[in-house]
């Protein structure tokens, strides 16, 4: 059974991985665009959906365990 300290700590876990994870990639891509380097839109605009990933798979991991 989940407790709500579960789900808390999945929370704050998603949140912190996935705002490093956004972070990097967005101060990486706007690093390349400021060198005049276009590849870094390639970088910058899939930033908010991989920073979404860690979170998804820790919700999956948490319901998998629901009877």
């Amino acid at each position: 059974m989940i407790t709500r300290g579960d789900l808390i700590w999945m929370g704050i876990a998603a949140g912190v991985s996935g705002g490093l994870i956004g972070g990097l990639l967005i101060a990486i891509g706007l690093g390349l665009l400021l060198k005049h380097a276009l590849l870094g839109f390639l970088v910058v605009v899939p930033a908010a959906p991989i920073a979404c990933l860690p979170g998804y798979f820790m919700a999956r991991r948490l319901a998998n365990q629901l009877p």
